[in-house]
């Protein structure tokens, strides 16, 4: 069988390239090398927060949250929309909400301002003496990472959307005079009109010399995940004042570039830590996290541990937002994803074979926009 198109890696950037592509009427074949979906796809927190990005990539965002809606009336992809809040912990916390809060509005992008009586009152488990106000994006929903993925792609496979094949390592892509061969370890061969790379931060299999000269960085991630705590209620995604510090949608306003790093947040900023709160179904807490940078092959050199001094700064400052039990951390890892400079690592290696990675630590939220738009772009629609 020849297909129209053959997308390499099953993570959400590659699932949703291959969802947008059947939805064209595209012959479209998704493989992974794993016997399932890992990596990025499955170590992070499972928010859907299109407020936290940039003006560009805030409108993938936002396409993402209607398609997730409509891929959760159809089955259960663990899709739950409860919004997210952000929480000021101080003045200038406060004025960046303010300010974003404006822009959105502007860009017709609906934020609810509350007061720190009204935060209290909708998150009684928070700390009341960390909160100063807190914006509200009501829209915004969140997923169980280490599953979602998984449900999506077997759905595909199940209703015959998509051609999905687990074990399937590919080792070369082969362009010729018509469309393109693409090779697995075991030898078998598929043919294809098109192949698209959503590699995640494997670059050491398909063109590796290439990768090494891309500017391609890989960020290291710890987070921790409590036992069940059934006396606590979330509700929605916690993003707190050092989220507000670091995420891209807060740069682009007005008093970011005059904002100073207080005494009490300076390591925490060293370390790349800021402090999200996303809560599960089974009352389980994923709390973290921070950020360590290496080149392209520094998996090595970053190490595949959780570091203990990390996820001891990481819980200091999540007890001083949440009131946590003592001995109530069930699990710890460290994620990795790959980033690029141009936010988004886009390259045709040959006429019939497109790079597409490096999407950072947003690809739960913009991954079905952006690909939206990709596939569009590769047919010309």
């Amino acid at each position: 069988m020849k297909y129209d198109l053959i997308v390499v890696g099953a993570g959400v950037l590659g699932t949703f390239h291959a969802y947008h592509a059947a939805r064209l009427g595209k012959n479209v074949l998704l493989l992974d090398k794993d016997q399932q979906q890992k990596g990025s796809s499955t170590q992070n927190f499972g928010q859907v927060v299109p407020s936290g990005l940039s003006s560009e990539w805030n409108k993938y965002g936002q396409r993402s949250l209607v398609h997730y809606l409509e891929l959760q009336q159809k089955a259960d992809f663990t899709i739950r929309q409860h919004g997210s809040v952000y929480i000021a912990s101080d003045d200038a916390e406060q004025g960046l909400l303010e300010e974003l809060r404006e822009k959105h509005t502007e860009e017709g992008y609906e934020s609810l301002m509350f007061s720190k009586k009204g935060i209290v009152e909708r998150f009684p488990d928070l700390n009341p003496d960390y909160i100063k106000s807190g914006l509200f994006y009501p829209q915004e929903l969140s997923v169980d990472p280490r599953q979602m993925v998984h449900r999506i792609s077997d759905y595909l496979n199940e209703t015959g959307m998509v051609h999905v094949r687990y074990n399937h390592k590919v080792v070369a892509t082969i362009q010729k005079m018509v469309g393109c061969d693409v090779e697995i370890e075991n030898g078998t061969t598929y043919e294809s009109e098109q192949v698209i790379i959503c590699c995640g931060y494997s670059f050491k299999t398909l063109y590796p010399a290439f990768f090494a000269e891309s500017n391609i960085i890989i960020s290291k991630l710890q987070m921790l995940k409590t036992k069940p705590l059934t006396n606590i209620n979330l509700k929605s995604n916690i993003l707190t004042g050092l989220t507000i510090r670091r995420y891209e949608s807060f740069t682009e306003c007005p008093s970011f570039e005059a904002l100073e790093t207080p005494d009490r947040y300076q390591e925490l900023k060293e370390k790349g830590i800021h402090i999200l709160f996303k809560q599960a179904d089974d009352g389980s807490i994923i709390i973290g996290d921070s950020h360590e940078y290496a080149g392209i092959n520094g998996l090595s050199e970053l190490g595949c541990d959780s570091k203990p001094e990390i996820d001891d700064l990481i819980m200091k400052e999540a007890r001083r937002i949440l009131n946590l039990p003592e001995d109530c951390i069930a699990e710890r890892w460290a994620g990795f994803y790959g980033q690029h400079e141009d936010d988004i690592f886009v390259h045709d290696v040959e006429r019939n074979i497109k790079i597409i990675t490096g999407i950072g630590g947003k690809g739960m939220t913009s991954s079905s926009g952006y690909a939206e738009a990709s596939i569009r772009s590769l047919y010309q629609i």
